[in-house]
């Protein structure tokens, strides 16, 4: 009979026990004597985070599959669970056989995002492994990093043994096959992270060294040994029919924060937002038949019993099956009053007339993310979308009977003005007036239009074009956020606006992570030694600790935050090839800074360097 690591008396005393005992439907369950190789997967965030993610599922299903290993999760133990953990010396363990995470050979951890760091040490913490990767001796864990925030790994390299730079289908069971082999030669710890550093994707931080100019910046990074790439290229799957897909997603206990069935229509984007990371480092688009989507859904939703399926992507509106896929579910499962949930969709004619039909939000919000104000600032980050657009959207909603509408900003971004800060609160205003000109008043039904915007603070991300430029200070962001909420008060229709906006602190600390370098690991020990943990959760951030730990450890936060790069400078992120070439994301700079727009994937190929991938959007004119 399966024991549960924690006693009947903890679970009760800690909020949600149902995050630690697993046991959920269409969880796998092996034998551990008869596999060879046992990994924890790991989302270093709470259980009801990690659960709605879809790489986590994709890869436990992979693993999976294999007879010879068994993969399980892990989540971050939340703040309750985790001072009785270290009270009573209780080691991290894994949902399914609720053994030590300390007992598997791989701890693999997703970074999904900068802010996450703090809980990263926690879990290998409370796991019982070393936390520098330089201390791990022979037996310990092999720890993994892998997911879109290990495009920069640097800040964290020191407590991690491997990264996978890519998309995991591609390269994982060599990783596993070579593991495999050379514990069976009786090969040891170092030796299999030598070789595993040779694996295309693979990135051993032990197995290269940097050096830093006088000023600060990176003056070289090198392989230590001959026989170890200095560049260490993306892996990217360009036919998805191809590749794994879980037919029966683990469905949890508890209600989690996307508590629906995932239908991943397509990766990568054509769009080209100059701000965007992920348009960058998942290119090219590759999209999936309607045909393997069809068959996955009927699969998902018989295995689940969920009542909603989300047809995700990047920008599902360029998904070019996308009307021939809603059809089949329309058609197949709304009797079954199954909810079709239909993120990053354009609002044109098409897109609501398809909501109106799959889910229940005539009386709800519906979401444009212009991103800036004024059309100078949507040429500078090559938005690709109008006034008329955004007008000629929220026209037809009201039409359609929508009365709320969500605006997305952001504030800080390259070239801003006070003026383009302020065209934010006059777009949200013309959209509230027009919906007093477009619905009669007898057909308001004393309902008031809501237009709600949200700003969040720009982050300059690596792999983007805006990887060379300055981030506003924690001041600035305060000073504009204030001018702009003035400013929204401002307005003839101020009664009908709401205005929000995010931590300053926060975004401050993640540029910071985002771009920053192997130095940075002291900083994020330090914090972690001081107390900060679940540092993207408003009520748990503590900016004070973060204070003092950069004092103690003599950061200078302007340094990676608000000074811009010169044009030749190598980036501590240089070393990954994404497919995406650094020229041409410099000359995309150059061109935002003179409010040039490029023309997306679709339209024109502006011969980035995804084409070297040999698929999907860069060769479709040729297919």
């Amino acid at each position: 009979m399966r024991k549960t690591a924690l006693s009947d008396e903890i679970l009760l005393s800690v909020e949600k026990p149902e995050r630690y005992i697993g046991n959920e439907i269409n969880a796998v369950i092996k034998d551990k004597n008869e596999v060879d190789i046992r990994f924890a997967m790991c989302f270093p965030d709470v259980y009801e985070i990690g659960m709605s993610h879809l790489g986590i599922q994709i890869l436990y299903d992979m693993f999976n599959k294999r007879p010879d290993t068994w993969c399980e999760r892990v989540y971050s133990p939340w703040t309750d669970l985790d001072k009785i953990m270290r009270e009573k010396k209780i080691p991290l363990f894994a949902l399914e056989s609720q053994d030590p995470v300390k007992d598997f050979d791989f701890l693999g951890i997703t970074l999904q995002y900068e802010m996450c760091f703090t809980n990263v040490l926690q879990v290998i913490d409370l796991s019982g492994i070393p936390l520098h990767a330089s201390d791990r001796k022979e037996g310990d864990t092999i720890v993994i990093g892998g997911g879109p925030v290990s495009f920069n790994p640097e800040p964290v390299a020191a407590f991690f043994d491997l990264f996978y730079i890519g998309e995991g289908e591609m390269v994982y069971d060599s990783l596993l096959d070579l593991y495999k082999k050379m514990r069976k030669e009786g090969k040891s710890r170092s030796e299999f992270i030598h070789e595993a550093g040779k694996l295309p994707g693979i990135y051993a931080p032990s197995l290269y060294e940097v050096s830093y100019n006088e000023e600060g910046t990176v003056k070289s990074f090198k392989p230590l040994f001959d026989d170890v790439p200095a560049t260490v290229k993306k892996q990217l799957c360009i036919d998805l029919d191809k590749v794994t897909y879980p037919e029966k997603p683990l469905v949890p206990f508890i209600r989690v924060t996307q508590d629906r069935a995932v239908l991943e229509v397509m990766r990568g984007c054509i769009r080209g937002c100059r701000f965007c990371q992920a348009g960058q480092i998942y290119k090219p688009l590759r999209e999936r038949s309607t045909g393997f989507l069809k068959d996955r859904a009927r699969a998902i939703l018989d295995s689940t019993g969920v009542d909603e399926i989300t047809l995700s992507s990047l920008s599902t509106s360029d998904y070019t099956g996308l009307k021939e896929i809603i059809e089949f579910l329309i058609e197949n499962y709304s009797d079954k009053y199954i909810n079709i949930s239909l993120p990053s969709l354009r609002i044109d004619a098409f897109s609501l007339d398809v909501m109106s039909k799959v889910q229940d939000v005539k009386k709800g919000s519906l979401t444009f993310a212009p991103e800036a104000g004024s059309q100078r600032m949507r040429n500078v980050i090559n938005k690709g979308l109008s006034v008329d657009d955004i007008m000629k959207g929220s026209s037809l909603a009201f039409e359609g009977g929508w009365n709320k509408v969500k605006l997305y900003f952001m504030l800080g971004l390259p070239t801003e003005t006070d003026d383009d800060v302020r065209a934010i609160a006059d777009l949200a205003n013309d959209v509230a007036a027009l919906y007093f000109d477009i619905v009669p008043k007898e057909d308001r039904k004393g309902i008031r239009v809501m237009v709600t915007s949200s700003a969040s603070f720009f982050i300059p991300k690596p792999f983007t074009p805006f990887q060379w430029a300055p981030m506003n200070s924690s001041e600035e962001f305060l000073r504009k956020a204030h001018l702009l909420n003035e400013h929204f008060r401002d307005e003839l229709n101020h009664k009908s606006l709401k205005f929000q906006y995010h931590e300053n602190d926060l975004s401050l600390l993640e540029g910071l992570m985002a771009r920053g370098d192997r130095r940075l690991s002291k900083l994020i020990e330090t914090a972690y030694n001081n107390g900060a943990l679940y540092d993207s959760w408003s009520d748990c951030f503590d900016r004070s600790i973060w204070d003092r730990s950069i004092e103690e450890c003599n950061v200078d936060v302007d340094f990676y935050t608000t000074r811009e790069r010169k044009t030749d400078e190598l980036f501590p992120w240089d070393f990954i090839d994404c497919g995406v070439r650094k020229d041409f994301l410099r000359s995309e700079y150059e061109k935002a800074l003179k409010a040039e727009v490029t023309p997306n994937c679709r339209e024109k190929c502006s011969g980035c360097g995804a084409a070297s991938f040999g698929g999907g959007v860069c060769f479709e004119a040729k297919g």
